[in-house]
Order: C-alpha cells, then structure tokens, then sequence
C-alpha cells in the first residue's frame, strides 16, 4: 500500500460555520498582506476567521474584514491592532471575476480557512457564496441526523 502523504500546509483559522450558513460556490487562494507581528501570531495558531467576510472596494482591491489575530506578546511597541482591515492579494482577473459575481449574483466572499502553504507563506482560501434560507439548513440538518440514524440502525443490525 502506498503510504499516506502529509498535507504541505498547516492550518490556523477554520471558518466551520460557513458552510453551514451558505452555498459555496467556486473557491480562491489569496494572499494576504500582513505584518511581522500578525505573522509571529499566525505561527501560534490563535487566530479567528468566523465572523469576518471579504469585500472588493471600488478600487478594485479585495480586504478581509472583521478577522481577529491576536497581538504578538512579545511584539512590544511594533503590535499591529487585532481587527484591522487586511489586504488579499489576487490576481487581476481573479478580483475582476470576484466583483462581477458580487455585483451581478448577488453573491458574498466568505473566507473559509486561513493556512501556511508549503513555503511557509499565509494564505487565505475566500469562496464566492450564496446564503442559505431557513428551510434549507433545517433540509441539510434533517439529512445529517437521517444519515447518522441509519449508521447506527446498520451497525446494530451487522
């Protein structure tokens, strides 16, 4: 049997809730524009993405809103502040896809997990996404609990 390989990332932040809440869609890997001390603080993995969104501003630059990372204990005076407005860093044509499906769709940027890929660089994987009506989560709630009900019924039964 072939051996199983290591993920080449390591993640920090989880946003577990939005895929609850919403439809995702087509996901994209941003960059982010960051501080030494934001850095320092991603590396002890105390950040937190799950009320924060992501928007494009009529600049055309993307900004990851409302995310927590924690100041650096050891940063001193150079800290950044916990809840800034962070740049994402996408390619042109990427954004220019991004806006038109938030202008057209009516569609969110919702950003999923925030991580360290292979080279050691943050990133953040942003999904285009659209929210979920009640009646839909209460479907997909109804769905799961159906599924682990006929797991036990099968186990007790084999």
């Amino acid at each position: 049997m072939a051996t199983k390989k290591e993920p080449g990332f390591k993640i920090v932040a989880d946003n577990r809730r939005a895929r609850f809440n919403y439809e995702i869609g087509e996901s994209f890997d941003a960059g982010l524009e960051l501080k030494g001390t934001e850095v320092k603080s991603l590396r002890s993995g105390k950040a937190t993405i799950a009320e924060s969104y992501a928007h494009v501003d009529h600049q055309g630059e993307a900004w990851l809103v409302n995310a927590n990372i924690p100041e650096y204990l050891a940063g001193n005076r150079f800290n950044h502040s916990p809840k800034r407005p962070r740049k994402l860093l996408l390619k042109k044509r990427e954004l220019a896809k991004l806006s038109q499906a938030i202008e057209r769709e009516g569609m969110t940027m919702v950003p999923l997990k925030l991580y360290f890929n292979e080279k050691g660089r943050a990133k953040l994987e942003v999904a285009l996404a659209r929210g979920k009506k009640l009646h839909d989560k209460r479907e997909v709630e109804k769905k799961r609990d159906w599924n682990r009900e006929k797991g036990r019924l099968l186990r007790d039964k084999g």
